[in-house]
């Protein structure tokens, strides 16, 4: 009896993601809600800059690369052009939440019909650990080595509040993958993303709570223990938006 198998939405390649850095959790999480769906083949997958620069090696879609922070709207051309296809970016908060914010926000506002995955680890993890528009106050990294400080640099960006204010938007939450019970949340949420795009209710992103063992200068169990402590009371876990719910 197979009790675990590799998703079909994976290739075969080994990772080359650092120790403990949760883009592999995420990888297997979307690949295994592409499966599930059965839309592998008529997936387009858009590629930012930044460690998920390499995701188009790993996910058995077709996938395209993107500009730095373009990737919403490389996404945007392509879901215009196949409108019957499922077409999702998987973006770092760098890539999204600074040089790319203008076009996330606009395709959002526009409520175009595609799903962004987003991962926040509160750095720029893949050009040594910058500090990027979610690092936290007084967290240190090697643009803010007395740590970020809000009066100079001011307050951590949060995604999934500003997106979930976007009238057009369908559905905006944000999850995580400390544990075991978050990772099956974080799937359920991105399944639910992608069920809506394929309902064409529009544009869905989901932020995903993630670590940066490296830059944080932990080992993996730490950088995820820090995660749940730090980063939770910054970043709340839960639903933004969601155009089936009603007050």
């Amino acid at each position: 009896m197979i009790r675990y198998e590799r998703s079909s939405g994976l290739t075969e390649l080994n990772t080359h993601y650092c120790p403990g850095c949760t883009h592999g959790i995420l990888h297997k999480l979307v690949a295994e809600v592409l499966q599930e769906l059965n839309v592998l083949d008529h997936t387009v997958g858009v590629a930012s800059v930044g460690c998920s620069v390499f995701a188009y090696e790993y996910f058995n879609t077709d996938f395209q690369q993107a500009p730095h922070g373009r990737a919403t709207a490389v996404a945007t051309g392509i879901k215009r052009f196949l409108p019957n296809n499922v077409v999702f970016t998987y973006q770092g908060d760098g890539d999204l939440g600074s040089i790319g914010i203008a076009e996330a926000i606009h395709a959002a506002n526009r409520g175009e019909n595609i799903t962004v995955i987003l991962a926040n680890n509160a750095t720029y993890g893949m050009t040594g650990g910058q500090m990027a528009p979610t690092t936290l106050i007084g967290q240190v990294s090697t643009t803010s080595q007395q740590g970020r400080n809000r009066e100079q640099h001011g307050a951590p960006l949060k995604i999934a509040e500003i997106f979930g204010q976007i009238e057009a938007a369908a559905y905006v939450e944000r999850v995580a993958l400390y544990d075991v019970g978050n990772i099956r949340k974080a799937k359920k949420a991105i399944k639910k993303a992608f069920t809506y795009q394929i309902e064409k209710k529009g544009f869905t992103l989901i932020e995903v709570v993630s670590t940066c063992p490296v830059n944080w200068g932990m080992k993996p169990k730490d950088a995820l223990e820090w995660s749940k402590e730090h980063m939770i009371p910054v970043y709340p876990l839960g639903v933004y938006k969601d155009v089936e719910q009603h007050d």
